[in-house]
């Protein structure tokens, strides 16, 4: 039995604008794709997604990386059409996208977190456990939060260890317990 499936998105999002940075139009993004290099180049162009904030700016078009260096723990990130402070702290906390069409193809085994909402979670041996509803960036390894078939929800570690296969086309999730990890 599948679990409620969502449809691929429309946009993918590969990285959030935390502030603006200097005089110049740069802004200090927080990447979120394992493609850092193929996403943030330069002539990439890439879409800012909507506010919800009444009086927020909005982009019609997409924005073109002029240039592009890491600084700490993210990029400075500078687009064609911002060339000074203002403009750039237009793009404050907002997210960037790309079409998912544009997204490169993934490589066998590789799955986007959207595919893994609404997945089947079912043990090795056959036991249904319940359904992804949600997934955290916790650090060292993400984690699945599975609404259980009781209701409650388990959180179970997203490791090649624990997760031993993954069949988005059957909606399934298959993993490997360790002994405790699914006792709600």
């Amino acid at each position: 039995m599948a679990g409620a499936r969502r449809t691929d998105p429309e946009h993918l999002v590969v990285g959030h604008v935390a502030r603006a940075h200097g005089t110049k139009g740069e802004v200090f993004v927080q990447p979120l794709t394992d493609r850092v290099e193929q996403v943030f180049e330069p002539g990439r162009e890439l879409l800012v997604e909507a506010s919800d904030e009444p009086d927020a700016a909005e982009f019609d078009e997409a924005l073109v990386i002029e240039e592009v260096r890491p600084f700490k723990t993210g990029l400075l990130v500078k687009f064609e059409a911002i060339d000074d402070r203002n403009g750039s702290e237009l793009l404050a906390r907002r997210y960037l996208q790309i079409p998912s069409e544009a997204a490169e193809p993934l490589e066998e085994g590789e799955v986007f977190y959207h595919q893994l909402i609404g997945l089947t979670v079912v043990t090795d041996d056959g036991r249904t456990i319940g359904t992804v509803q949600q997934i955290y960036e916790t650090g060292p390894n993400e984690l699945l939060e599975v609404r259980t078939q009781s209701g409650k929800p388990v959180l179970i570690p997203f490791t090649e260890r624990i997760v031993t296969a993954i069949d988005t086309e059957a909606g399934t999730l298959t993993v490997s317990p360790p002994e405790g990890l699914l006792d709600v």
